[in-house]
């Protein structure tokens, strides 16, 4: 049982008042958006990490230079732009404000040790998840500001890494595991920490594609919440992979919901992997199953044969609508290949409908 107070209260409390009286609108794709910006590697480089790793870190007994090693391409390191192009990544936070989102996203999805581990900038974890988290919350207030009578919230996120736990990714020894348990509650401790210090509202596990995975933060996501003495409200996010109806690790919709349940989260969801109408049986059956909210933040389809999403604001927002209308939903809001303008559409089809009645189900163990 959770008996942390809240660290704040009245945006706890402005939260669940909102989820009670209407559909919670989640913003859109934060890589979506960055790729049209088309940044060269410079442009991700900026000036700190011009050399292709971090001029203010340094290691003991290491010297910086040419050939030393450090340097790593950083193109597609989008959670790097936080601190090398915060403009831009305010810019995208606004745009999707503009266009009805009441819940903003970090830009923190790989902002992980484990995860930055690839670019050789394991160390700034901490720092970038509490800048993303202060560049969303400034954005949040700035729309707050124009229009008082609409909070507007900010998701601090944490990303599925590129590990799993459940797994072996060696066809050839299955028994061997890439990460543990006790790795990856450290990681995301590191991370929530940051998230938190930063300004975020809720915090969420996202893009859930094995359960074990998912655990570890949400041990770690206590852990913080224990050394604070007060806790935010947690979102959790699966994705389901395949037409199989299945996360990864195997488990079903219900049955990854069953296996979380004892964290008491405030919205359980799915997003990722699939567009919206693959997705629905499975938010569909959420809905039965849950006594938390239910969120979900499908693709925009799926990917072409280009890598591109081709489902438009109208494909989306006429799906999701039908969600709304049939009392699936609490949260809503767009994954890969989503823009502003699918966020304004879909805002708009789902703005009449009541939000989702949460059942009343056999206490959790």
């Amino acid at each position: 049982m959770n008996t942390l107070p809240w660290l704040n209260p009245a945006r706890a409390e402005a939260l669940q008042q909102r989820l009670r009286e209407r559909i919670l609108v989640i913003d859109g794709a934060m890589g979506t958006m960055i790729q049209q910006r088309e940044l060269d590697e410079a442009g991700y480089r900026g000036e700190r990490f011009s050399e292709g790793y971090d001029r203010l870190y340094t290691v003991q007994d290491h010297a910086h230079g040419a050939g030393c090693g450090c340097s790593r391409d950083q193109r597609g390191n989008n959670d790097l732009l936080s601190l090398t192009q915060p403009a831009i990544i305010g810019d995208i936070h606004a745009a999707y404000l503009d266009a009805g989102a009441d819940l903003i996203e970090t830009n923190t999805f790989n902002s992980t040790t484990i995860s930055l581990a690839d670019y050789g900038l394991e160390h700034l974890a901490r720092e970038l998840n509490e800048t993303g988290a202060r560049l969303a919350r400034a954005a949040c207030d700035a729309a707050e500001a124009k229009t008082p009578e609409q909070p507007r919230f900010v998701i601090g996120v944490l990303g599925p890494t590129s590990r799993t736990a459940s797994l072996s990714p060696d066809v050839n020894r299955p028994g061997f595991r890439a990460i543990s348990f006790d790795e990856l509650r450290v990681a995301y401790r590191e991370a929530t920490d940051g998230l938190i210090d930063g300004g975020a509202d809720v915090i969420m596990v996202e893009t859930v594609f094995d359960t074990l995975n998912a655990k570890a933060a949400l041990f770690a996501i206590e852990e913080a919440f224990d050394a604070r003495g007060a806790r935010l409200p947690v979102m959790v996010s699966g994705t389901i992979t395949d037409a199989s109806g299945r996360t990864l690790s195997g488990q079903t919709a219900e049955a990854f919901w069953y296996s979380l349940r004892h964290s008491q989260p405030l919205a359980i969801g799915l997003n990722c992997a699939l567009g919206a109408v693959d997705l629905r049986p499975h938010v569909d059956l959420l809905s039965q199953v849950a006594d938390a909210y239910v969120s979900t933040h499908p693709n925009a389809g799926l990917p072409n044969a280009f890598g591109g999403y081709d489902e438009t604001p109208e494909d989306m927002a006429r799906v999701l609508g039908e969600f709304a209308q049939a009392g699936l939903l609490n949260l809503v809001g767009g994954c890969c290949g989503t823009t502003p303008a699918h966020i304004a559409a879909i805002a708009e089809a789902v703005r009449h409908h009541a939000p989702r009645e949460r059942p009343t189900l056999e206490a959790a163990a």
